[in-house]
């Protein structure tokens, strides 16, 4: 991994994208922002980041690919997935594929630059009951049939026996926390 803090930034609101560039860079680090996974592969061929934060959702696309990619090309990069769109089955995806953290949005640059940290798991975490609601059950299983159908909108919504434009609207919604 490489020392010094670049960092690349895989999101599609070029907005949001923007304020967080210029948060890191206003604390240190140099930043590239890649808006698709095809920026994501262009980028690649000449930087060479030692930090990343990957949006999950990129349009209609996956951040998942992304965070595979990212590790297959440096194995010791600390990447953070930061999502809206907050699942289990996401979370425990993001890890496998090469992710050393996991932040739900809203995250301030604080929490995901602190997230890079983090690549040790905490056995003294504490485990309690978690309640889970009707709503974020649904939304647990259709993130889970997302990840198997490898993001296809129309596969999922088929094996959940739902129309695709509902699926649609469930995923433009915000996750129930």
């Amino acid at each position: 991994m490489s020392d010094d803090r670049r960092l690349l930034i895989v999101e599609d609101d070029a907005t949001f994208a923007r304020t967080l560039q210029r948060s890191f860079e206003r604390r240190g680090y140099s930043v590239a922002v890649a808006h698709s996974p095809a920026e994501l592969d262009t980028l690649l061929e000449t930087e060479q980041p030692g930090f990343a934060v990957v949006d999950l959702k990129l349009g209609t696309a996956s951040g998942l690919p992304c965070v595979e990619r990212l590790h297959a090309h440096d194995a010791d990069m600390q990447i953070v997935v930061l999502t809206g769109f907050a699942s289990i089955t996401t979370a425990v995806e993001a890890i496998k594929l090469g992710a050393c953290h996991y932040v739900a949005k809203p995250a301030s640059t604080d929490e995901i630059e602190s997230a890079f940290g983090k690549f040790e798991g905490n056995a003294a975490a504490p485990i309690g009951e978690r309640a889970s609601t009707i709503k974020t059950l649904e939304w647990e299983r259709i993130n889970q049939v997302l990840a198997e159908t490898g993001f296809n909108i129309s596969e999922t919504a088929r094996r959940l026996g739902m129309h695709r434009r509902t699926l649609a609207r469930k995923l433009d919604k915000r996750p129930v926390r």
